[in-house]
């Protein structure tokens, strides 16, 4: 593994470590409820993760997006967007639990596949849909029992939520094990789906369906962190083009929205044409 190579992982590890801190979830079979569950994580990690020590930022969304008090939280879509604004998708590839997971799985030695062409530009756009359908529209214009936004993205696709909230929490409660229906087995479908197509495909989840991934797409043009190409030291030798797992047209779309900088065309470039 090249020298940035090295670094993402342990930046990922480490950021998935300091997002579950709450150690003490595990024994006392508990979600932590303190005050730093007021303040959102940048990176998709599920709220009811037993280890979970702040907000999902997604979840934190949908539960205030119908509030009756906060009609759209200014303060959860400006923390975003700051988020946005500093860092764009180098949140999803060096930040991101799930990505950690995902980019693991494909670490695996067996057969990757490749989608080319319009299919793969198409399916691109579900994550845009996904993010103002399930995370905007739904929980803005329908509210739950408690008042709050219908959390239609936790409740029916979020992988991420069953892998680090849902499996964990019937681990430890076998009263709930017995309550089971169609909902949970419908998204533990999708999550062994996801995880399946990880080892094939690289980061389905996160080219495909995360409306987290969608919304630091917006920011990634403008963010302060991103990759600079150096034209004049630039030979078209293709390296960095042949190596993107997130299939960029390198160099010339360099700040592309599907760009989650995770540097290995840094570590390929012989003329040191592309930098952070």
């Amino acid at each position: 593994m090249a020298g940035i190579g090295r670094k993402r992982i342990f930046v990922q590890v480490a950021s998935s470590l300091l997002s579950n801190l709450h150690l003490s979830g595990i024994f006392e079979r508990t979600i932590y409820k303190g005050a730093a569950k007021n303040v959102c994580l940048p990176s998709l990690n599920c709220h009811s993760c037993p280890l979970a020590s702040a907000a999902c930022p997604v979840g934190a969304f949908q539960s205030v997006a119908n509030s009756h008090n906060f009609k759209l939280s200014f303060f959860v879509t400006g923390l975003l967007s700051l988020f946005g604004l500093l860092l764009g998708r180098f949140v999803c590839g060096w930040l991101c639990p799930f990505g950690l997971v995902q980019g693991l799985l494909h670490k695996i030695p067996l057969p990757k596949i490749r989608i080319n062409g319009k299919l793969d530009k198409w399916m691109r756009f579900l994550k845009y849909a996904v993010l103002l359908v399930f995370v905007i529209i739904i929980p803005v214009f329908v509210a739950d029992e408690f008042g709050l936004g219908y959390p239609a993205f936790c409740k029916y696709i979020c992988p991420a939520g069953t892998l680090e909230a849902g499996i964990p929490i019937l681990l430890m409660n076998k009263a709930l094990r017995a309550t089971v229906g169609f909902l949970f087995r419908w998204k533990l479908i999708i999550l062994i789906v996801t995880l399946v197509l990880s080892v094939f495909i690289y980061r389905p989840f996160c080219k495909y369906v995360c409306p987290l991934g969608a919304f630091y797409s917006f920011f990634n043009r403008i963010s302060f962190v991103r990759i600079r190409f150096k034209k004049e030291k630039c030979v078209s030798c293709g390296k960095c083009k042949s190596v993107c797992p997130m299939q960029v047209t390198l160099p010339e779309k360099i700040s592309s929205a599907e760009c989650i900088r995770c540097g290995k065309c840094l570590d390929v470039c012989g003329t040191k044409a592309l930098s952070f």
